[in-house]
């Protein structure tokens, strides 16, 4: 008769584990958005989409210069931050139509006498119909211009994305516009930043390193 035998040893470690203390997730989110206050000039990439990209671009820019968060520059060495991304303004026609039609029928008749043998056989009848249709269609052209941006630091990190459409405003246009609506979303998440800094506990504060690895608290 074969016998097994099972031994388990338990090793106990006379030193003790440092525990870490991993931030939440939302205390990272809330760190990478304080970043933004670190940001001094902004540098506007090119964005894809095609040729009205191009547009909108200078269009951003003239945002983001008048709303005065960042420097903007033209050269992207001296840049604290890349705007890069995809804009795009497309035409199309809305069509609406709609069909009216209104109908009148009256009718009058006079029966035959069933006798065969009467002498006055007489059958009347008489029927009118009215009909008037109506239809209407109309064709409006229209701009739907469309931005998806985002702050890239210059380790390649995401600080910040928007995505904004529009159809225009009552006195701007659709590129105009949707421009406008990227540089709003910045400045109050900007805004929004400021306030979690002074929420933020000093230990859940990333550090941002230099090349020199020298770390720089944020501010």
């Amino acid at each position: 008769m074969v016998c097994a035998l099972s031994l388990s040893l338990v090793v106990a470690a006379g030193g003790q584990t440092e525990e870490k203390t991993v931030p939440a997730p939302a205390a990272f989110d809330r760190a990478t958005l304080v970043r933004l206050l670190e940001i001094r000039r902004v540098f506007v990439d090119r964005l894809g989409g095609g040729e009205t990209a191009s547009q909108i671009r200078d269009m951003i820019i003239a945002s983001l210069q008048s709303g005065k968060l960042f420097v903007i520059t033209e050269k992207e060495e001296r840049a604290d931050a890349v705007l890069r991304g995809s804009a795009e303004d497309l035409v199309f026609t809305d069509v609406y139509s709609s069909s009216d039609s209104l109908n009148a029928r009256a009718s009058a008749g006079v029966g035959s006498n069933p006798d065969t043998q009467a002498a006055d056989r007489r059958s009347r009848s008489g029927s009118l119909t009215v009909g008037e249709q109506e239809s209407t269609r109309i064709a409006e052209r229209k701009h739907e211009a469309t931005a998806s941006v985002r702050l890239v630091s210059k380790d390649g990190d995401v600080l910040w994305s928007t995505t904004q459409e529009s159809l225009g405003a009552k006195f701007r246009g659709a590129s105009a516009d949707v421009a406008d609506k990227v540089t709003r979303q910045l400045r109050k998440d900007y805004d929004v930043a400021r306030q979690a800094r002074n929420e933020l506990p000093g230990k859940e504060i990333q550090a941002d390193h230099g090349v020199d690895g020298e770390a720089r608290k944020t501010p």
